[in-house]
Order: C-alpha cells, then sequence, then structure tokens
C-alpha cells in the first residue's frame, strides 16, 4: 500500500455491503481487502482497499457511520435514493458519504477499467459497515 499522510486516509468512502434486508440489492463485482480494523472506544475504524470491477456496483445501502474515501483508480459514479447523481469521481478525488437510513446510495462502476478505492469507515463499535436496502425505484440495480 502506497502510504498517505494520516489526514488524507482520514479524509478517505465504502461500499461494501453487508446482509441487510430480504429485497436488498447485493453488490456485484465487488471486492474488499481490509487493511485497518481498530476500536477505539465505542467507534470501529476500518480502513479497505474496495474494487469495482466495470460494471461492478455496491448494490443499494447505506452506512450506521460516517465513510470517507479516495479514488486510487477508475470512475466512480453515484447515485442517491431519488435515481439521481450526487457525484462523479475521478482518481485523486475524496468522497463523504452521510450516514444513517436516510442516505440510502449506490456506487457504481460504469467505465471498462476497475474502480479502486480506499475506503475509511468510523462506526459505532458493533455495528455492520453498511446495510443492503432494496432498490428505491431506479431503472437501474
Amino acid at each position: 500500500m502506497n502510504r498517505k499522510p494520516l489526514a488524507l486516509i482520514t479524509a478517505c468512502l465504502a461500499l461494501t455491503a453487508l446482509p441487510g434486508t430480504a429485497d436488498a440489492t447485493p453488490g456485484r463485482g465487488v471486492s474488499a481487502v481490509t487493511l485497518f480494523d481498530h476500536v477505539v472506544g465505542d467507534t470501529d475504524y476500518v480502513l479497505k482497499e474496495i474494487t469495482l470491477a466495470p460494471g461492478g456496483s455496491t448494490g443499494w445501502h447505506y452506512h450506521p457511520g460516517q465513510v470517507t474515501g479516495y479514488v486510487k483508480q477508475g470512475v466512480l459514479s453515484h447515485d442517491d435514493a431519488t435515481c439521481e447523481s450526487d457525484g462523479v469521481y475521478h482518481p485523486g478525488q475524496v468522497i463523504a458519504e452521510a450516514s444513517g437510513p436516510g442516505y440510502v446510495h449506490i456506487g457504481r462502476n460504469l467505465g471498462t477499467t476497475p474502480v479502486v478505492l480506499e475506503v475509511l469507515y468510523r462506526s459505532p463499535a458493533g455495528q455492520p459497515l453498511a446495510v443492503d436496502q432494496a432498490n428505491p425505484g431506479c431503472s437501474y440495480e
């Protein structure tokens, strides 16, 4: 792993989804490697390198805690539950996501090269990093 200043890693997203609702849309073409996982007080700090294959998606989900990501490679398309884009992120850019069930979203790789992200999760200890949700009615997964 290329070492970045702590401020950049702390300013890092995500996107893997864990089991949630019965009608959830699981991610596809997603792989993740945990680089760091440590609980401090009542907060779990997890740093992952996440790869989205071309055509892959995180599936619809939300995060119980704060998520910040850094795009290392590829282009991440990010949509919210209104089926509208809330950002397109290129290499070198940082994305920060809101937490809670009021911010259901999906990350997709619409390109031809893998998207590689470094994602820092700051979640309440004992909570999942992400909770799968059903498609809110968008024409895409």
